[in-house]
């Protein structure tokens, strides 16, 4: 979706780095490599855009996971959707989300018929709290949708058992459904691989994620197989005997995928590796909290948050983003502002809601643009300008 204005600093052209990074996951000759088979494979009449490819994708991502069966999308978003909507969500049903999050987790709810319930970001990850999340749990309850936010992994292990101490009185413990759009390849608290807690996982393969399938493309994993196949019927038409649509990956975007799926370690290796080195060039910086440093790859740094102090939290935090690509170059984004803040659809279906903690952790966040391609050399240039333009900040806020 195009990039709202407000989540951005004024000055966004002729910035040396940009806003954000378009491309997560990059591509190498393999991948290149993998394209040029499948067009050429496809040539025939004969053989055209069907073969094992996605189905060689998802077992090879089910593998990785380790859960029963993986079922890719054209989308994440799609991916998501077609899970709420296998909940069969009646109306007063509640969905339990962290209101610092995409708006595209938010969506999804809202759309197949949930009553959207906002619970607050945990003050260190940003990812939803456990504790006040068990607090909103209500007879009501179907699902808590936990999102990894920005590559920070969350434990799964509190919301499931906070599910288990209240469930439905009809359908039982609430489903835990989980959005790894932005932490492919992490890995939980507990050493599962991420993808394996929960009902049903999402990931997603767009440009900007950490892999990605030519620029769109999605993945469920779970070991819920009637799950599984209802998925497979959902993104076919229904089988014949349902309702269903057309949400097929396609051939050449699963053999790319296979390819990105085997370098993913390198890749966030790389990643987590670049967010090290800045947290270590930013350590000391006054007014500044950096991201918690976590190892075992269960922060993979989607996005490198920063928060100012509170007393400089909106004018504060945006001129600091204007001074650094004003004055120094540096392009950078509030991801994510809160949905129901700065979208009308959910903040529509939310009505009364508030969440304090969010609404200030929201306004007190940043991210720089980080890339695991960012030499080291432009990285010391990057974290120079954000002391500076700290500094700077510091100056005018505080005289």
């Amino acid at each position: 979706m195009p990039t709202d204005a407000r989540t951005a600093p004024r000055t966004t052209t002729g910035l040396r780095w940009p806003i954000e990074p378009l491309q997560g996951g990059w591509y190498t000759a393999a991948e290149h490599a993998a394209i040029q088979e499948v067009v050429t494979d496809s040539a025939s009449w004969r053989t055209g855009w069907k073969g094992p490819q996605v189905a060689n994708f998802e077992a090879a991502f089910a593998h990785r996971s380790g859960t029963a069966a993986a079922i890719s999308f054209n989308s994440g978003g799609t991916a998501l959707e077609m899970v709420l909507h296998a909940l069969d969500l009646q109306p007063g049903d509640e969905v339990i989300s962290c209101a610092l999050n995409f708006v595209g987790t938010h969506l999804p709810a809202i759309h197949q018929g949930g009553t959207l319930v906002l619970a607050e970001p945990d003050p260190l990850s940003l990812n939803l709290d456990p504790a006040d999340t068990e607090q909103r749990i209500t007879a009501r309850t179907r699902a808590i949708l936990l999102t990894h936010w920005n590559g920070h992994v969350a434990d799964v292990r509190p919301f499931l058992a906070a599910a288990a101490r209240h469930p439905h009185p009809v359908h039982g413990p609430a489903r835990v459904i989980v959005d790894a759009a932005r932490a492919c390849g992490g890995t939980s608290p507990s050493g599962a691989p991420v993808g394996s807690e929960g009902w049903a996982t999402m990931f997603s393969f767009e440009s900007k994620k950490l892999m990605t399938t030519l620029g769109q493309g999605g993945m469920v994993t779970t070991d819920d197989l009637d799950l599984a196949e209802r998925l497979h019927r959902l993104r076919t038409y229904g089988g014949r005997d349902q309702w269903g649509t057309n949400q097929m990956l396609t051939k050449a975007q699963a053999a790319v995928g296979l390819v990105q799926l085997e370098r993913l370690d390198e890749m966030n290796g790389a990643r987590i590796a670049r967010a090290h080195r800045r947290t270590a060039l930013l350590a000391g910086t006054p007014h500044l909290t950096l991201p918690p440093t976590v190892h075992d790859r269960r922060h993979l740094y989607y996005r490198y948050n920063l928060l100012v102090p509170a007393q400089w939290a909106g004018r504060g935090r945006d001129l600091l983003m204007e001074t650094l690509a004003a004055d120094h170059g540096v392009g950078s984004l509030i991801n994510d502002p809160l949905t129901y803040d700065g979208h009308q659809y959910v903040s529509g279906h939310t009505a009364g809601q508030r969440c304090p903690r969010a609404e200030q952790l929201a306004a007190r966040l940043l991210c720089p643009v980080l890339h695991p391609l960012i030499s080291p050399d432009e990285e010391s240039v990057i974290c120079q300008a954000i002391r500076d333009a700290t500094a700077h900040v510091a100056n005018v806020i505080d005289g």
